[in-house]
């Protein structure tokens, strides 16, 4: 499988663009959110917690979004400064907008349930005019979050930031991120992801997350291998589908395919696995490694979180991916 090739002279590895948001993860774990009383608060969203997963791994990363005026959008901007990611992208809202939570209930290692608060939130309001074009020229890779496609003005936004990076030859990483609660109907949500995924390079999700964008494609067996050709006809030069514990399978422009397959891990929760996965899996794309090294980095990134209670905050640094596969190697 051919490796994909960024632009070199670019000062930022990756600018993310759509959903920042608080995550309440249950401290008592093993029951039912009706019975259970105290949440630890983590700044979350997928393109959140992907930049911070490239962060912890010495990526210079930056970040597109909107924030609330409010003491939760506050402790989010202090959290990504943090953590090293440029934030001068960020807007804050002024409309009285809210912060987006979301609540974590984790019964058992497989199941697990977010309850979110999606109402008004000030991450869909960012303005078409918000989006800064020079951090997106001056990424080697936009990271684009198909939630931020879910409402006005947000998905013009998300549109236009893909216009840019096909202007400055900045590469498209579209991470599908479904969640059903913020569309208004399935056929809307298959419209934008297409208009997304066309102009993507590298497309990332479930199997279900590609049902959802296929619905008008005809393709009733769904089957991967359909699933990823009718990209290659557009930018995408890689598409990864993921099935959860059988693992993912990424598909190359000339053909290819790789199956990369999961690390043991002791669960606590399945939320942030895809995030982690992200993360890693760009970092090696991003290193010029072989699709088969970036999917077992992606997957030990995965193991990683699933075993804490956090999802941001678990993101790993290079030196604990290297510990954690040799650990596991050795047994």
């Amino acid at each position: 499988m051919e490796r994909v090739s960024f632009a070199a002279d670019k000062p930022l590895d990756l600018v993310a663009i759509g959903r920042l948001c608080i995550d309440l993860n249950a401290n008592e774990i093993n029951r039912p959110m009706e019975e259970t009383m105290t949440f630890t608060k983590y700044v979350g969203g997928s393109p959140a917690n992907i930049a911070i997963g490239m962060s912890r791994l010495d990526m210079k990363t930056a970040f597109i979004g909107k924030v609330a005026d409010d003491q939760m959008g506050r402790f989010i901007l202090r959290y990504l400064r943090d953590n090293g990611i440029e934030t001068k992208g960020v807007a804050t809202d002024r409309t009285g907008a809210v912060t987006g939570l979301a609540f974590t209930e984790i019964k058992s290692p497989e199941d697990c349930s977010i309850l979110m608060y999606r109402d008004n939130v000030a991450d869909l309001k960012l303005e078409p005019g918000e989006v800064n074009e020079g951090l997106i020229a001056s990424s080697k890779t936009l990271l684009v979050s198909g939630t931020a496609l879910a409402k006005s003005p947000s998905r013009e936004a998300v549109l236009l930031a893909l216009r840019y990076a096909r202007k400055h030859g900045t590469k498209v990483v579209f991470d599908i991120d479904y969640r059903p609660y913020t569309w208004t109907n399935p056929q809307e949500t298959a419209i934008y992801y297409h208009a997304a995924a066309e102009k993507s390079d590298i497309i990332i999700g479930t199997r279900e997350e590609f049902d959802m964008l296929e619905q008008f494609d005809g393709n009733a067996e769904r089957s991967d291998e359909a699933t990823a050709a009718q990209w290659f006809g557009h930018h995408a030069e890689i598409v990864v589908v993921k099935h959860g514990k059988e693992g993912s399978i990424a598909y190359g422009k000339d053909g290819s395919s790789r199956r990369g397959s999961i690390f043991p891990a002791k669960v606590i929760k399945t939320f942030g696995a895809g995030d982690s996965y992200a993360a890693g899996f760009i970092y090696g794309l991003m290193k010029g490694w072989p699709i088969d090294r970036s999917m077992e980095f992606g997957s030990a990134c995965a193991s990683i979180v699933i075993s804490s209670h956090s999802c941001s905050d678990a993101m790993p640094k290079l030196d604990q991916v290297e510990d954690f596969m040799r650990s596991v190697k050795q047994l």
